[in-house]
């Protein structure tokens, strides 16, 4: 027992063991030692189950990411609030469950390898030092040198108080994301083989040799992405709690899909794994920093989930044509919570369907955001009336109307006002293209929620989305605020909101 202690707290000094054979000694053999490291194990394993993790088979890193996501709320801090001391070693590595270390994890979007779990071993040192120091049959000097001499009792561990109340993190906004998710093979294709054609009528087509078997340079393959996964990605990063409700196969892209959420601190209680069917999977060609996506999408029984608790903000994207049950359930729901606010970033169903089958959706929305031929094809407004565009996409009830415009930046209509914002200027040319979009879209949302304002947030949303097409894959660009921040200093004079004259 005393060696496990030892390890929990990095402990080295030679008399370690020693002294605290020394102090059982004085408990008349009290076991103190045993039942602390039992109830760490009780606390630790406790909180682990109500994660829904197995404790006989979670890693430390599994652990690390869903107790990153689970302090994010109130509930998640109480359920905290006995475990100051807890640590678990899990498969080889130290992970802690003291709140004050999660959150430090959380806020500084620490990588497994980088976590902190002072705090605990801190809080650990102090609950050795209470449990024999309060036996009754142990003097108090006895205890004090024998805790002294192996460094138990440090200098600055009483400046750090213990956490008992809720804990302001400045991550207090709530937004539940919905829509559809996939895995991305994406394959990069070998120029000397693949070309591309134009038609007649302008359109492009990547062309193979048919019957052959063509070189490829390379494949990689990124989880739990499509425009909601992808917004919630950026909206987590951001500092703000975040569920994702989707649709999935019960297999194995499936589930590396819910562990790759997990580790961005994103709430899987509402991920819906079906057996029976796969998981949908697309393929992505890329040539150059262009690319085509294969699509296949799986039929899902879509079912209207409830939040785990009442968020301030639904975004809503990308779903399935075979998800409109699911819309009139999530009016239903907004009808019932009118203080929620909802973004929506119509998915190419959304625009097959029309606006006449969406229009309780554009009603209930506070935000509209597409690109400016989505906008056309939405009010039949002309592309260069930019005016009668955003006044056809107010009309149908949004106060928030953004418009992305590709090279020529973006355009925002709100409070009466009309802007425009550039794009952030390129570091490079993009390696790829996939999720500037959601990025954009996302980015804006989260500054709102977080109680920005419209003008800040559309000087956010390109830095995200430049960033994001300088990756491969929809997620791995994607800012924390601090990176954004970086960024927003060392703007170009000329990056600002002004005002549209025309």
């Amino acid at each position: 027992m005393t060696s496990a202690l030892k390890q929990l707290l990095g402990n080295n000094h030679p008399l370690f063991v020693a002294n605290i054979a020394a102090l059982e000694k004085a408990t008349g053999g009290a076991g103190v030692d045993a039942r602390l490291l039992g109830d760490i194990i009780e606390h630790g394993h406790h909180v682990l189950r109500h994660l829904g993790l197995d404790p006989a088979n979670t890693t430390g890193e599994e652990a690390y990411y869903s107790l990153n996501s689970y302090a994010k709320n109130e509930a998640g801090q109480q359920q905290l609030h006995e475990c100051d001391y807890v640590l678990l070693e899990l498969e080889g590595e130290l992970v802690s469950f003291n709140l004050q270390d999660i959150i430090e994890n959380a806020h500084h979007q620490l990588k497994f390898d980088e976590r902190t779990y002072g705090h605990a071993q801190r809080h650990l040192r102090a609950e050795i030092i209470r449990r024999y120091a309060d036996h009754d049959r142990t003097r108090d000097e006895v205890v004090e040198k024998l805790v002294d001499e192996i460094g138990l009792k440090q200098p600055h561990d009483e400046e750090y108080p213990s956490v008992h109340e809720p804990v302001s993190t400045g991550e207090q906004p709530f937004v539940l994301a919905i829509g559809d998710i996939f895995t991305d093979a994406f394959i990069q294709l070998n120029k000397d083989v693949a070309r591309v054609d134009t038609d007649p009528d302008g359109s492009k087509r990547i062309s193979l040799p048919l019957g052959s078997k063509p070189p490829y340079d390379g494949v990689e393959i990124v989880r739990a992405v499509g425009p909601s996964p992808n917004a919630a990605v950026s909206i987590s990063r951001l500092g703000i709690q975040t569920e994702l409700l989707a649709f999935l196969g019960d297999d194995q892209p499936g589930h590396e899909a819910v562990e790759h959420l997990r580790h961005e601190a994103i709430s899987t209680a509402l991920l819906d794994l079906q057996p029976g069917i796969p998981s949908n999977y697309y393929y992505v060609l890329r040539y150059g920093a262009e690319r085509t996506i294969l699509v296949k999408n799986e039929d899902y029984t879509y079912q209207w989930k409830e939040p785990t608790k009442e968020p301030d903000w639904v975004y809503l994207s990308l779903l399935s044509d075979q998800s409109w049950q699911l819309h009139q359930d999530l009016l239903t729901y907004l009808a019932a919570h009118s203080d929620i606010k909802l973004a929506f970033q119509p998915g190419t169903f959304h625009f097959k369907w029309g606006v006449d089958k969406l229009r309780d959706i554009y009603k209930r929305s506070h935000i509209v955001i597409m690109n400016r031929e989505e906008a056309m094809d939405v009010t039949g407004k002309p592309h260069d009336s930019l005016r009668d565009l955003v006044n056809g996409l107010h009309e149908l009830g949004p106060q928030i109307v953004v418009i992305t415009d590709g090279p020529n930046g973006s355009y925002a209509s709100y409070d009466g006002r009309l802007v425009t914002i550039p794009n952030y200027p390129d570091p490079a040319p993009p390696l790829d293209r996939t999720g500037a979009g959601d990025a954009f879209a996302s980015t804006i949302v989260a500054a709102l929620a977080l109680g920005e304002s419209m003008e800040t947030a559309l000087t956010w949303a390109p830095i995200n989305s430049m960033n994001v097409v300088q990756k491969l894959g929809a997620q791995a660009g994607l800012l924390s605020r601090d990176k954004i921040d970086e960024y927003l200093k060392n703007a170009p004079d000329d990056y600002k909101v002004s005002e549209v004259i025309a």
